[in-house]
């Protein structure tokens, strides 16, 4: 057990500066092989944990695509090891934005630019707190293992995932991992603050439904035209109505709001609990049932040309368990004739809310708000956490934030005008380093 750790004022004040650095340096992931990269990024977390004397070796998963890994002893060698990853990239930063998105300028308590919550805050987090306690000589539990990783927004090729199968020995005897989209807070009233804890996350099935017919002229009858065929697929996959099927994270988490608020579950229509949630309320909806949303369509290349192939993208995400349940729901809604070609099929993830970490997440998020109430959820998208539960690595998501109530988090994710509040950070400091002193 380390020395009582309470002051974090250092901390608290790097974390924002860190933030806005991490944020002026351009790591734009396109997801086609283009943009700026990791690279200075990595060069300026590696620098920032040689300062404080902790070695990191960086990898690079593709040229420019740069992952930086350092461990830190414990106290317990005997201990599984803890792995706290966090991405450097970025999704683009389109849009009219009040601020410039790679400024990290702090205007109205916030700080604003792309990264501010998705997740160089949370790398931040990592640092502030790391850098702190090597200043006073405070020793982990257990060895922690730092990730710092590249290309998380477009499935992680060349930074977990490359990791797990080319770098395995950087996660001899980790058990246990944190990381993104966990630990934030929801008011649900003035005098309650839910915090939510990821425990779970969707599959991910990015799927091509490829068609053919006969080419010819526009002015002809056509009875095998594969635009009507595809655009008759996407039909039927964009208006399915999938069925509910409450997992065992997601049951958790509406049987406990249904406590809370005295709003009744049923089980087959949880939609009135749900309702309860307010912004969150769209996040947890996606968690209840499968999903596949048609996003892109392809095909011809001239008014008065029939084409012989046309094309359409399904952004699908499956629920924990149910990947065969989805694929096969998938085969019959595109019907005869069309093949599926998968882009990526990513696990999903899931694990129990219990033990040790568990506890240690509660009490660290207590001991800041002491009327708060912890939850699990599952993300309906996907983080590295899916390339790290390879490893048979138990994975949470969190970073923790107290937020406004008036914020509403859930649209800061890849929306215009990303931002976090001052407070927030610096509360996640101190809950962060709260709960390494008891993890």
């Amino acid at each position: 057990m380390p020395a009582a750790f309470d002051s974090t004022e250092s901390a608290e004040q790097e974390i924002i500066t860190i933030t806005q650095q991490l944020i002026r340096l351009d790591t734009t992931n396109f997801g086609d092989d283009t943009g700026p990269g990791e690279a200075g990024a990595a060069e300026y977390v590696t620098s920032l944990l040689a300062e404080v004397g902790i070695d990191s070796r960086t990898y690079e998963g593709r040229k420019g695509r740069h992952n930086v890994v350092a461990r830190i002893p414990g106290s317990d060698p005997a201990a599984g090891a803890l792995a706290i990853h966090g991405h450097l990239d970025v999704v683009p930063a389109v849009g009219d934005w009040i601020h410039p998105p790679f400024s990290g300028e702090i205007a109205g308590e916030m700080l604003w630019g792309r990264g501010a919550v998705d997740m160089k805050s949370g790398c931040a987090t990592t640092l502030a707190v790391i850098r702190e306690w090597q200043r006073l000589g405070i020793a982990p539990n257990r060895d922690l293992v730092l990730m710092f990783t590249a290309d998380e927004e477009a499935g992680s090729r060349y930074g977990a995932q490359w990791l797990v199968e080319n770098a395995k020995e950087e996660f001899h005897n980790v058990t246990e991992a944190v990381g993104e989209v966990g630990g934030f807070s929801y008011s649900l009233r003035d005098d309650l603050q839910l915090y939510f804890i990821e425990a779970a996350q969707k599959g991910i099935a990015w799927l091509e439904i490829h068609g053919s017919g006969v080419a010819g002229h526009g002015s002809m009858v056509a009875t095998d035209n594969a635009v009507v065929r595809i655009a008759e697929a996407v039909a039927r996959i964009g208006n399915h109505n999938w069925p509910i099927r409450l997992t065992d994270t997601v049951k958790l988490l509406l049987q406990e709001m249904s406590e809370i608020t005295g709003v009744p579950l049923d089980e087959q229509h949880p939609e009135e609990v749900i309702a309860t949630l307010g912004s969150l309320a769209k996040i947890i909806g996606a968690t209840v049932r499968h999903t596949a949303n048609p996003t892109m369509l392809s095909a011809g290349y001239k008014t008065n040309v029939i084409p012989a192939d046309a094309h359409a993208v399904i952004d699908g995400r499956f629920l924990p368990g149910l990947q065969d349940d989805f694929m096969n729901e998938i085969r019959m809604l595109v019907g005869d004739g069309l093949e599926i070609r998968p882009q990526i099929i990513e696990r999903s993830v899931e694990t129990t809310f219990d033990g040790n970490l568990v506890d240690a997440i509660k009490q660290s998020i207590l001991a800041e708000d002491p009327a708060a109430r912890i939850l699990p959820y599952t993300l309906s998208g996907g983080t590295d956490a899916k390339a790290l539960d390879k490893l048979g690595i138990r994975c949470f998501g969190f970073a923790p934030l107290k937020l406004p109530a008036n914020l509403d988090f859930a649209s800061l994710f890849h929306g215009v005008n990303e931002r976090v509040p001052l407070t927030s950070l610096q509360f996640g400091a101190r809950v962060f380093s709260k709960f390494l002193s008891k993890a």
